[in-house]
């Protein structure tokens, strides 16, 4: 038994003085690289992996490599490719967490900033990776695997919280995309509009939750696993925050619009006449967005409303609902294609954050709203229990109840909370067609994915292939936050 262990540990100092020069340099490489990673994630635990690296190259106790060694050429050829799509499936899902990953804009929320169709380097280090909370996961997925449509995650283990240092932090201004904060719970058959507006807007508790046929089943999902969005950060920790006529002012300030802020506008046209394809395209008009509002069941209501009169015949003429830029507005009204312009009127607008609470608010007069700051306290009361209580409970893991008018956090009467993260407020550039903090409230720091730098392909889904599908002069084009 003795001599075996002297055999085995004469074998590993011989394997070690066999070492080459180019071999020494590679485990040199190797762990200075881990040693930079171990402190970026202040995480001193991971030094035991350096025992890996060091036998992997210079004891090599383990044979790793023992397959290359098959006399087998099929086992070979099958173990090298498995070594190789390993180690890509390793390095991408690294690459992924921690420095950048790839994003497509899915709707026009953002529009003209960024548009359907662009395809994003997301900046990672930005603003400092997010350590995931479920690290065991297929590589390359989100939430869901394809084909399967199961869970792509494990739940356990759980990681709590923790971001790395990053170049930076969110300014204002900033596009910034982010993991959707209602997106803790779904409904998996009808995800669009989200669990919070289908309970408070649309139907009931016990529907959603109990009608698996319709709604399908409802499910949690942690904060790494809600879906991704995109918006403009307007609202900063500690900022209160106000919307006047469609105007956002900071601490009572006027702050600046966005050059490619869009609205809706009802263009009302002379009798039968049609923007042609062309006209759209001068507008920069989308498919999606022409909306020829005479065949919408509530046109009439809506005509009224506006004060739209009826034509000589006893009908309405053509009229559109687009969005534009106050750019492509002037053109229009320069233009003489309309007849007569209108914006969309603000009790068009829907319901606003809080949802459970009047605070008459609407979507383009909206506030005075006090942003959370970490280390800052509330006093608790009916209004900011309304406000805050979604970041109290849902973000920051505590329990809430009332008994009466006391107040219990955790099961201890308080009558003030203090805030444990930032948060910000969120909206999109197409102001009239954006879901964002005006109607689910506020974006925590844990929920903060990374900054889009890159815009590295963008295609056009309503052109041909040689009719302009490929954006072309948007290829590599920084993302501007202008």
């Amino acid at each position: 038994m003795n001599r075996t262990k002297e055999n085995s540990k004469l074998s590993v100092l011989k394997q070690i003085r066999s070492t080459t020069r180019s071999q020494w340099i590679k485990f040199g490489i190797a762990s200075i690289l881990y040693l930079l990673f171990v402190i970026w994630d202040h995480n001193y635990w991971l030094l035991l992996a350096l025992l890996f690296i060091f036998d992997i190259y210079i004891s090599r106790i383990i044979s790793w490599e023992a397959w290359k060694h098959s006399e087998n050429k099929a086992v070979r050829k099958i173990a090298e490719w498995a070594d190789a799509i390993i180690f890509a499936l390793v390095a991408v899902y690294f690459i992924n967490i921690f420095i950048f990953q790839n994003y497509k804009i899915p709707s026009s929320s953002l529009e003209k900033t960024l548009l359907v169709g662009d395809y994003l380097f997301v900046s990672k280090v930005s603003y400092g990776p997010r350590v995931p909370n479920t690290p065991l996961a297929f590589p390359l997925t989100h939430h869901t695997l394809p084909v399967f449509n199961i869970k792509s995650y494990s739940d356990w283990p759980h990681w709590e919280y923790k971001r790395l240092k990053g170049l930076g932090s969110v300014k204002r201004n900033d596009i910034v995309v982010f993991n959707f904060p209602s997106g803790d719970t779904v409904a998996l058959k009808i995800q669009n509009p989200d669990y919070y507006d289908l309970i408070y807007n649309r139907t009931s508790w016990d529907q959603v939750n109990n009608d698996k046929y319709y709604f399908g089943d409802v499910v949690y999902r942690p904060v790494d696993r809600r879906e991704n969005y995109v918006k403009r950060c307007v609202g900063m920790p500690g900022d209160s925050l106000q919307i006047i006529d469609n105007d956002v002012y900071i601490n009572n300030s006027k702050i600046p619009t966005p050059k490619d802020v869009e609205f809706n506008y009802y263009v009302e046209m002379e009798g039968n006449r049609l923007l042609s394809e062309k006209q759209f395209r001068k507008l920069g008009v989308s498919k999606d967005d022409r909306h020829l509002y005479n065949h919408i069941s509530d046109a009439r209501d809506v005509f009224n409303f506006l004060g739209i009169e009826r034509n000589a015949a006893g009908n309405y003429n053509n009229i559109y609902k687009i969005p534009l830029t106050q750019e492509a507005l002037r053109f229009l009204e320069k233009s003489r294609w309309a007849k007569s312009i209108r914006i969309e009127p603000d009790a068009f607008g829907g319901p606003t954050y809080p949802y459970w609470y009047k605070t008459g608010w609407r979507r383009d007069n909206f506030g005075p709203l006090w942003i959370p700051k970490k280390g800052e306290t509330i006093v608790l009361n009916e209004k900011n229990l309304a406000l805050y209580k979604r970041c109290i409970v849902n973000y920051e893991g505590n329990t809430l109840r009332m008994d009466g008018n006391k107040i219990f956090i955790n099961g201890v009467p308080v009558n003030s909370y203090t805030f444990l993260y930032d948060y910000y407020f969120m909206m999109g550039d197409n102001r009239h067609n954006s879901l964002d903090s005006r109607c689910w409230g506020f974006v925590p720091e844990d929920h903060i994915v990374g900054k889009p730098l890159l815009i590295w392909l963008s295609i056009d889904k309503d052109r041909g292939w040689f009719d302009g599908k490929i954006r072309w002069d948007r290829l590599f084009t920084i993302v501007s936050a202008k």
